[in-house]
């Protein structure tokens, strides 16, 4: 059932989770939107599709997210899908060292009084309570410094829990990162104690959870989505976005209607020649391995010596994620296939060759989360009076994660209203 909506249109260019977080923030007040995508599906980087080696559903990556992302809950509350993300009900992560076959869960208490560092049996073997005030070190601010100029970067703590953990934040060397960046993915979630860290992972699929709910919200809503739709150019005349020049013809911009560019940094740049965005970025490695894992298996484990930092435990196959990953992108897949089924066999004790395999790769999977590259996001206003900028590269405060593409998207809608 489409309700009538009224009010001056808004045009999101870009279907990915930045511009889907936009337009439904938008719909959900009654304000007309278009959606546009040069893809023929939604979902940018946060997506799933029917591999026919596997002969099954993967996702493009495997994403996960906290129970204490408020963006998250926001956007799943508002297309209906809060039930198709899931995760142990209390915060719980078990680690596993490839290289001494030790293993160990981190066990956060719920609530923000960190105690359970006092407590042997739930911090990282080896540590002591001291150990842990890098991580009061890392929540101050630390404006354009790296994390190696505000930790030392060394020692069991860091080995085993924070360069595993930062690494996967940021996708970047977490010693050349940002130690504000880290710092308030460490003040969002870990500073509020274990509620708000429980892992989340989208099941079936990431398309299921984020994309699919969202496009039925907006249908629903009356909105107007086009996919398999490039933008090739804006018509930028006295300080407004005038027109949208589309692949498959121009549409008029008129002078109440905003636009909201939620693409990625280097098509706004080719639309926005001024526009100053970040320019280095890193690879992220996935590895789907059509297996089923082994019963009892937990959702995630986290590797210590591996190649990979996350073991993730689907019902029909177990997949790994390496990121910063620059360096595997080029390595031969039957190469890379051996390297990353030799973590999942160590972890799960798994023996034989690897089963049917499927490797993803993004070579531009993320921003490289570095002091010099913060400093070059934008901001999501422009000088252009009706042009607003979206996506988790843009100023949210936040590394490249699907909370700050969410965030960035809820900022932009505001601002146009």
């Amino acid at each position: 059932m489409t309700r009538p909506v009224a009010g001056a249109r808004v045009h999101v260019v870009g279907a990915g989770l930045a511009g889907l977080s936009a337009a439904v923030t938008l719909a959900g007040r009654g304000v007309p939107v278009v959606l546009s995508d040069a893809a023929r599906q939604a979902g940018g980087r946060c997506r799933s599709y029917h591999d026919g080696v596997l002969d099954m559903e993967i996702d493009n990556g495997n994403h996960l997210v906290l129970s204490g992302n408020q963006a998250v809950g926001r956007y799943l509350s508002a297309i209906g899908a809060e039930d198709r993300v899931v995760g142990p009900a209390r915060a719980e992560f078990p680690f596993f060292d490839v290289a001494t076959g030790q293993s160990w869960t981190l066990r956060p208490n719920d609530g923000p009084i960190p105690w359970w560092a006092l407590v042997a049996g739930r911090r990282v073997p080896g540590t002591r309570l001291g150990d842990y005030l890098a991580v009061a070190t890392l929540m101050r601010r630390h404006a354009g410094r790296r994390i190696d100029e505000v930790l030392p970067c060394r020692g069991l703590l860091w080995e085993k829990f924070l360069r595993p953990v930062l690494v996967s934040a940021l996708n970047t060397a977490p010693e050349e990162g940002s130690a504000d960046l880290a710092g308030a993915v460490m003040r969002e979630t870990f500073a509020k104690g274990g509620s708000s860290i429980r892992p989340r992972v989208a099941m079936p699929s990431l398309t299921g959870a984020f994309v699919e709910p969202a496009l039925q919200r907006l249908r629903q809503s009356g909105a107007d989505i086009r996919l398999g739709r490039r933008l090739g150019a804006l018509t930028l005349e006295n300080g407004r976005v005038s027109a949208l020049s589309f692949a498959d013809g121009e549409e008029p911009v008129g002078p109440e209607e905003k636009v909201i560019l939620a693409v990625p940094p280097w098509t706004a740049q080719e639309l926005l020649p001024d526009l100053t965005v970040p320019d280095a970025f890193c690879a992220i490695v996935n590895a789907h391995f059509k297996i089923a894992p082994p019963a009892g298996a937990p959702l995630l484990v986290g590797l210590v010596g591996g190649t990979a930092e996350w073991v993730f435990a689907f019902p029909d196959r177990l997949s790994v994620t390496v990121s910063a990953a620059d360096r595997l992108v080029d390595m031969d897949t039957q190469e890379l296939t051996a390297l990353l089924w030799r973590d999942v066999a160590a972890v799960h004790r798994l023996d034989g060759p690897p089963p049917p395999c499927r490797i993803v790769k993004e070579k531009r999977a993320t921003f490289a989360a570095t002091p010099a590259q913060d400093a070059r996001r934008p901001a999501c206003p422009t000088r252009w009076a009706n042009l607003f900028l979206a996506g988790d590269w843009t100023d949210t405060g936040l590394p490249a994660t699907i909370e700050g593409a969410l965030r960035s998207g809820e900022k932009a809608a505001a601002l146009v209203r």
